[in-house]
């Protein structure tokens, strides 16, 4: 006779990850999935039990507040975060996906890596639009900042190979040679 689980079979397999220090981040970054992160994080950090904790995540970006708030929680953590990319890590994305932990940022081998500039539709009265421009300045300057502390790379070649006009495309491999990822992905361990 074989045993059914009790319960929603994702909320146990999701508990269960959560018991080991597991979490996901996938689709586009919006203010509800990192808000889960973000209550993940502060309960684990609170906690304090776990040796480190690890976001798989798989997206395309998307709101880039939301990214930053993230980056922010990530970084004060005093339990170290590993980071899994698979599938996609592209833009906001990216960018949460640099501020893993460093020696312990995976890319899987097939995942698509992309990073490009902050780009913003404004518009609006002439003074609000002045307004936005500034914050639009210190977003790219944000981007630029977060940028050189995870990669370990000077602003000029930041902006030269991660900020640019152009989408910037890497492959897992290129990736982990420039050291925005620190090894391909192999096997699902602790």
């Amino acid at each position: 006779m074989k045993l059914q689980p009790q319960g929603d079979v994702k909320e146990l397999i999701r508990s269960g990850l959560f018991n080991h220090g597991v979490n996901f981040l996938h689709g586009e970054i919006d203010a509800d999935k990192v808000d889960n992160i973000l209550r993940w994080l502060t309960f684990e950090n609170l906690e304090g039990n776990k040796k480190h904790l690890t976001l798989y995540i798989n997206s395309p970006g998307g709101n880039l507040y939301d990214a930053f708030a993230l980056i922010d929680a990530m970084n004060a953590s005093h339990t170290p975060i590993y980071t899994v990319g698979m599938g996609s890590i592209m833009s906001s994305a990216f960018m949460i996906f640099v501020n893993g932990e460093k020696g312990h940022r995976f890319l899987a081998p097939n995942t698509g890596v992309m990073c490009h500039e902050f780009s913003e539709e404004i518009y609006g009265k002439h003074h609000d639009i002045r307004a936005s421009l500034a914050e639009s300045d210190y977003c790219a300057e944000r981007m630029l900042d977060i940028l050189v502390k995870a990669t370990g790379q000077d602003a000029k070649w930041v902006k030269k190979n991660l900020l640019n006009p152009t989408d910037q495309w890497f492959t897992a491999q290129q990736a982990v040679e420039l050291g925005l990822a620190d090894h391909l992905f192999k096997k699902i361990e602790d």
